[in-house]
């Protein structure tokens, strides 16, 4: 799984009409041509970034080839890198139940947000007893799950890239997400976090519409 959020060079949008239509259709066909990955597409509100890519992959090459397949077509010549987190999917030790084949959150229908970021526990969660672990993961998730109009989906970072965990939060309404949030800040499990940022929050487009809101068409 991989998160990247992408800026558009702000030079692209003095160029003439006709010269970003054509950038912006080359850009669109080639994110319907068949691909060995599913990537979603996400507008952002951030300052250092207006576009968030979300991908499931069987492999790190797949990845790396779409993301590849972006930047070097039409607009996405034009778009840069800001944040690019990854890693893999694994069943999860604190969860008694067998991981599918292709994650639901991938599976169905996008919903209308997307809430990502990288994350990281302190080095004294790993050093707690096993069971003292599972006592505090058991509570954490029991709040979650309070929380029904929410979906997560978990990939293990460990070793691949700087965060330990890459969590994926989709919803149709923030306000939800913003109050799992705040009920989660109140676990015990919470002293144990060392890294929650940068938060990449976006909303689900078509990449035409993403091309549109850019000033491509």
């Amino acid at each position: 799984m991989q998160a990247q959020s992408l800026a558009l060079d702000p030079s692209f949008r003095r160029l003439p009409r006709e010269q970003r239509c054509e950038a912006a259709a080359a850009f669109c066909r080639a994110q319907r041509a068949p691909s060995g990955t599913c990537t979603a597409w996400y507008s952002m509100l951030r300052s250092d970034a207006q576009v968030l890519t979300w991908r499931l992959a069987e492999t790190s090459e797949d990845l790396e080839e779409a993301s590849a397949g972006v930047l070097s077509i039409g607009l996405g010549r034009w778009l840069t890198p800001r944040h690019s987190f990854w890693g893999r999917l694994a069943a999860s030790p604190y969860v008694r139940r067998e991981r599918p084949a292709v994650p639901p959150l991938f599976a169905g229908e996008r919903l209308r947000h997307l809430v990502v970021y990288p994350f990281s526990k302190t080095a004294e969660w790993y050093l707690l007893d096993a069971d003292e672990r599972r006592r505090l993961m058991a509570d954490h998730i029991r709040v979650g799950h309070a929380h029904t109009s929410i979906s997560q989906l978990l990939a293990y970072s460990y070793g691949l890239d700087d965060q330990e965990f890459l969590i994926a939060y989709e919803m149709d309404d923030l306000a939800d997400f913003s109050d799992l949030v705040r009920d989660l800040r109140s676990t015990e499990a919470r002293r144990y976090t060392a890294l929650d940022t940068p938060v990449l929050t976006g909303s689900h487009r078509q990449p035409e519409d993403i091309a549109r809101l850019l000033g491509a068409i």
